[in-house]
């Protein structure tokens, strides 16, 4: 029994030596022998104390390191940021491609650095929206002020989670106007993406220190190293300079920090000068009004101090000043090279300029100049479902526009829909989640319509260009469309696509880009198994349905990324829909002359479907000028004129089938079609 005894002593794992207690005390109680069950249960629970001491003794040694520094308190960690030098600020971005881990590891740097508790039950903490928990991804840019302890001196690391879809590439570039370096993030297991080429070029052009982390080193199918060779090859970065996380588990993280604070420089700024700072972004609350995250460039601000915005020249009382950790924390002051939170009394998008500069009332100074919005690619009808709703999503439309300024707004109208407006989008996914955050956040009820391009029109005929003081005019509602006459040249929006995609694929990705009227202009062989392509796509092409196939095609493999390559000369025709031979304005549409028969295909099966059989028979045409493309019938609704035959000569019965004919041929000369406004709808909303 000692021998028994001491065998319990040696174990480490307590909940082996309670399970082997018990075991032998059932034993010794079928033997009858109470007594030595008893001495054994004593002896036992000895041996379980030491276990648990030995335990808790080994953890204390694990957690010694970090138990040694002692964290500051809350109000010791703001009275140093009021003091903190500018040697020891560094602002930094993580970009990557979607799903890469961006919101991840922010999550592991904000637990590292103690400013929200280690497994507080809520993941992507810095994803707070609604819209972003639902579809897994980053939308909005969001900041976190975070303090951490590098050879025993406190740093304050300003840290900003991007998006990584190309719809919201504004907000990465938007983000980068108030950093000093970025953390270029890629997976270890899908490699380098063409969202992460993009991000890691538009780093380099504003001249931003790059720190190359690789993440999702603890997968099964990783393969850091033929990452790295790709980073080289593609970036020129050396693979001893490659950091290799798990920011799922915390897996190196720290190393991370170290890296950011010896490899990002401190910001170039100047604390002894007058105050001026950038607006990089606003939101509006429902009870301080529009509030503005802004970065410091030289000079300090305090409370109770008048501001002057150098775009609309108003002046604002400062009313509070505070800093993100990521929830709100009150400061006096902020000084240059730090990012801050302030309410100063500003209503509405109109005041509240994302990129505009801001400075101290009646003193002169110069443009940040550091940041311009991105000018939109897709246009799209927002309408309200009811006109007595248009006041309540105008405002919905101006706080969302205030928290979103890549989105640009211009006043519609419909004859099927209403008063509406017209919104500019960076891309479609864009759109969708725009419109859903108003839905979600706002309670408004939309009514979207199908997504178009500006096309851009050279003008020929001298009467409308005295009207207009120019010859060119850009347009994306069809039903502006002008005459075939009064048109010199037509030119559409192209994009530069980069797609990555495996080998396997690169026929069926060829194939889909010729479809789409593409033109190819490198391909690259990344490594055994990857090729990089960039093609010159039309716009209108892609706007829809183009990342959809490609995925498709690729089983999910492709990535795909673009950017703006200017407008370029082009044949368009304007696709007109006539019912019984009379147009219908709020359904005709611009299209390339190659697509144009396609599209009249598909529009008239589609308003056969939806538009309800009337009392005369209705003819649907697709047109483009004079020239009939499709054609679809609606049969009308007929009476069975010969129920009342019972017989007799068949000439009865073709007598009143011919009267019936003639009747319905006279009333289709002056009835109305009744179209309903749900078919208006259906057809225009996507």
């Amino acid at each position: 029994m000692v021998c028994g005894n001491n065998f319990f002593c040696r174990q480490g794992n307590v909940n082996s030596a309670m399970i082997r207690t018990i075991s032998i005390r059932w034993l010794l109680q079928r033997v009858g022998d109470m007594r030595h069950s008893t001495w054994l249960v004593a002896s036992s629970r000895s041996c379980f104390a030491r276990s648990l001491s030995t335990t808790n003794q080994v953890k204390a040694e694990v957690e010694e390191p970090l138990a040694k520094v002692e964290e500051p308190s809350q109000s010791e960690l703001l009275r140093e940021f009021a003091r903190m030098p500018v040697q020891r600020i560094r602002n930094f971005s993580i970009i990557a491609h979607v799903d890469h881990g961006k919101s991840t590891l922010a999550d592991r740097l904000l637990e590292l650095t103690g400013a929200i508790a280690r497994n507080a039950g809520q993941h992507q903490v810095l994803d707070s929206l609604q819209v972003e928990r639902e579809r897994g991804i980053t939308v909005k840019a969001q900041t976190a002020s975070i303090f951490h302890r590098h050879k025993g001196q406190l740093y304050l690391l300003n840290l900003i989670d991007t998006p990584g879809h190309v719809d919201f590439s504004n907000e990465v570039s938007r983000s980068l106007a108030a950093c000093d370096g970025v953390v270029l993030l890629v997976d270890a297991c899908h490699g380098v993406q063409a969202q992460t080429v993009a991000n890691y070029h538009l780093a380099k052009q504003r001249q931003l220190a790059v720190v190359p982390v690789l993440n999702k080193i603890d997968i099964k199918h990783a393969n850091p190293d033929k990452v790295c060779q790709d980073l080289k090859l593609l970036f020129g970065i050396e693979p001893d300079q490659v950091l290799r996380v798990s920011a799922k588990l915390g897996t190196g993280v720290s190393q991370v920090l170290e890296r950011v604070i010896e490899t990002v420089p401190p910001p170039q700024v100047q604390r002894d000068s007058d105050f001026r700072a950038l607006i990089f972004d606003s939101w509006f609350d429902k009870y301080r009004g529009a509030l503005n995250l802004i970065y410091v460039l030289n000079g300090k601000l305090e409370q109770n101090q008048d501001i002057q915005s150098l775009a609309t020249k108003k002046v604002y009382p400062i009313k509070s000043i505070s800093v993100l950790r990521p929830a709100e924390c009150p400061v006096p002051d902020l000084s240059a090279g730090q990012v801050g939170l302030i309410a100063c009394n500003m209503r509405n998008s109109k005041e509240s300029i994302v990129g505009d500069t801001i400075h101290l009332k009646n003193q002169s100074v110069a443009a940040a100049g550091s940041y311009r919005p991105q000018q939109p690619l897709v246009f799209a009808g927002v309408f309200p479902a009811d006109q007595s709703k248009h006041v309540a999503l105008r405002s919905a439309i101006d706080k969302m526009v205030l928290n979103d300024s890549a989105v640009t707004v211009k006043v519609d109208s419909s004859p099927a829909l209403g008063q509406g407006w017209r919104l500019g989008f960076l891309g479609l996914l864009h759109m969708e989640v725009f419109c859903q955050r108003l839905e979600q956040e706002h309670g408004a009820e939309p009514i979207i319509t199908a997504p178009s391009v500006t096309y851009r029109l050279v003008l020929s005929n001298p009467k409308m260009i005295r009207q207009r003081g120019c010859d060119t005019m850009d347009i994306s509602n069809a039903a502006l469309f002008p005459e075939p006459h009064s048109i010199k040249e037509y030119y559409e929006p192209l994009v530069m696509g980069t797609i990555i995609t495996p080998t396997e694929y690169v026929g069926q990705v060829i194939s889909l880009c010729v479809e789409r009227r593409g033109l190819q202009q490198s391909s690259v062989n990344i490594d055994e198994t990857r090729v990089l392509m960039k093609y010159v796509l039309p716009l209108s092409e892609i706007i829809l349905d183009f990342h959809d196939r490609l995925k498709s095609l690729s089983s999910g493999y492709a990535s795909f990324s673009y950017e703006d390559h200017g407008y370029h000369p082009s044949n368009l025709v304007r696709l007109d829909i006539h019912l019984n031979g009379k147009p219908v304005e709020e359904l005709c549409r611009i299209v390339h002359v190659s697509k144009a028969t396609g599209v009249a295909r598909q529009m008239v099966l589609k308003l056969r479907e939806l538009i309800p059989k009337q009392m005369v028979q209705i003819a649907i045409q697709a047109c483009v000028g004079s020239k009939v493309l499709a054609r679809e019938t609606i049969k009308a609704y007929r009476k069975d004129v010969t129920a009342k035959l019972y017989g007799g000569d068949v000439t009865r019965r073709m007598k009143l089938l011919k009267q019936q004919a003639e009747g319905k041929k006279k009333m289709r000369m002056f009835a109305n079609i009744r179209v309903p406004h749900e078919t208006f709808i259906n057809v225009l909303k996507r």
